[in-house]
């Protein structure tokens, strides 16, 4: 794909990290985003994005691109208030990458690096509680993605690929998927799951 250079004045309510109002020149591939027709939404509102605060993307990118299979739709630097989105200190430099799959307008990730000054990297997580997220990604290559994600620096299998059964809806069969528990390389905890039955899964 053709790459150009993209030029934007962006406010804190769009991206909710920039201070009042930033310009951000950044090299983006001329990918097919379109934001969907609001009048023929069924709802008000999407989940669009999950933004994860990384301590190296080039590190992250091996796990959510190169085994997940994410592809890159936008890369800038950007200059942080500290406010709209309270981390860091004021007009910090980061590192802004979005990643996208199947669909132009939700299930989204960023990735954000603090570049100037860096943050401070915590130890690595193990266990869960409370304000915790949990992100689960449906993928038809559970087993090769689980044992490739295995080999990365940082990254924690606590359950390797198996089968999990979830309580069936009303009238219908037990669902079983197909799944992988991961800690990333920054302690971000996520599920790959695979339907094994589609079907039934589509029932009720």
């Amino acid at each position: 794909m053709m790459k150009r250079l993209l030029t934007l004045a962006v406010c804190s309510t769009a991206l909710m990290t920039l201070s009042a109002c930033t310009h951000i020149s950044a090299t983006t591939e001329a990918l097919n985003v379109a934001a969907p027709d609001a009048e023929s939404q069924k709802f008000a509102t999407d989940l669009r994005r999950t933004s994860l605060i990384v301590s190296d993307i080039d590190e992250s990118l091996k796990l959510y691109r190169d085994v997940l299979g994410f592809e890159i739709n936008y890369d800038a630097e950007v200059t942080m208030s500290g406010k709209a989105l309270p981390a860091g200190e004021p007009g910090a430099k980061a590192r802004l990458v979005l990643i996208s799959s199947n669909d132009s307008w939700v299930g989204w990730i960023g990735l954000l690096e603090w570049l100037d000054p860096k943050l401070d990297i915590p130890e690595p997580r193990r266990r869960m509680g409370i304000g915790d997220a949990l992100l689960v990604f449906n993928t038809e290559k559970v087993d090769e993605h689980c044992d490739a994600a295995a080999e990365l620096d940082g990254v924690f299998i606590t359950a390797p690929a198996g089968n999990t059964t979830y309580p069936a809806r009303a009238g219908g069969e037990p669902i079983v998927v197909r799944t992988c528990y991961l800690f990333d390389r920054d302690g971000y905890f996520m599920e790959l799951n695979k339907v094994l039955d589609r079907e039934n899964y589509n029932k009720g």
